[in-house]
């Protein structure tokens, strides 16, 4: 579930969560730990599908830096995710190491190597708890690796990742080459973004050259906000199927009905060259406890235009820290 603009919540992968707890701080050294569990109630969106508990985030991310003096960072970080087995999915010891990965920072940019988000990754305004598609076109490409180097720099007012995912030949975690880009600005109450990502198959996948473009902007009315993004994927050929060139937009606006209290509501919609073009739409509501906002309630529907679909809707719990 990535949620990202609307209010531009990127961080540089050195920064750490601002909502962290600090377990242990000592001669330059620091240790955070961050929890994220999210349980809920869930019928999907579909046909003749049935309710069902559901585990969206069961993490736990662990965070140690080290100041080297002279505006110089050391830091590493290692998340763990467990809904797969609480879901009961048959790939959930591949999926239980997250992220991975050691860096430097100095300033205002960081380097960093290992298990992580690409550049892309940053890019998206979809409010959804859960969405039947892709949240946009990166995300349908991949944005996330096992041999990723990523630069992170955060200026006053604009915030550039720039990433490289290693084809890693004849590894265990050989894959596609990804290069990707994401710059976002704040201009007053206006936030703007872009990305780029440019994918290289490997040559049993048939070898193609895939490019897809995103851009999006938001604006915080105060009472409100409103964004809206625009992403399109090249045509490729992928072990013998031809992916047909795709566009794809959201729409998005969260309203404050209280203090405690979000309305979000959004629509998707995914327009392939070839095949059909489908629209889905959701609507949901978050209450956040006044004496722990980190604690919070939602419930949420959604639908498509495809035949033969029923409403899904869900209702859960969110504990995080």
């Amino acid at each position: 579930m990535k949620k990202l603009l609307l209010a531009v919540a990127v961080s540089s992968v050195a920064a750490g969560s601002a909502s962290a707890a600090t377990i242990y701080e000592k001669d330059g050294f620091t240790y955070k730990l961050n929890g994220d569990f999210q349980v809920q109630l869930r019928q999907e969106v579909g046909e003749d599908e049935n309710l069902g508990v559901d585990f969206d985030d069961l993490e736990m991310k662990n965070y140690v830096s080290y100041d080297l003096n002279n505006d110089l960072t050391a830091f590493g970080r290692v998340d763990f995710g467990f809904k797969d087995y609480a879901n009961q999915d048959d790939e959930g010891e591949e999926d239980l190491l997250e992220e991975a990965y050691v860096g430097m920072k100095y300033g205002v940019a960081s380097f960093s190597f290992g298990k992580q988000n690409f550049a892309s990754d940053e890019f998206g305004i979809e409010e959804s708890v859960e969405l039947d598609s892709d949240e946009d076109q990166f995300d349908r490409q991949g944005t996330d690796g096992d041999d990723t180097l990523r630069v992170d720099v955060d200026l006053e007012n604009v915030y550039l990742v720039a990433s490289y995912e290693l084809e890693a030949e004849d590894t265990d975690s050989e894959g596609d080459e990804y290069f990707d880009v994401f710059v976002s600005t704040d201009l007053a109450d206006l936030t703007l973004a872009a990305a780029f990502q440019q994918r290289t198959l490997q040559e049993s996948d048939g070898g193609d050259s895939v490019d897809t473009y995103g851009v999006s902007a938001s604006y915080d009315f105060g009472f409100m906000s409103l964004a809206a993004d625009y992403s399109v994927s090249d045509e490729y050929e992928d072990d013998g199927d031809i992916e047909p060139e795709t566009k794809q937009y959201n729409i998005a606006t969260v309203l404050e009905v209280a203090s405690t209290t979000d309305l979000a509501l959004g629509m998707v919609n995914t327009d392939p060259d070839e095949g059909e073009d489908i629209t889905e739409w959701y609507a949901n509501v978050t209450y956040k406890f006044p004496s722990a906002k980190n604690v919070r309630l939602f419930a949420e529907i959604g639908d498509t235009d495809e035949d033969d679909v029923d409403m899904g809707y869900l209702a859960g719990m969110r504990v995080k820290f």
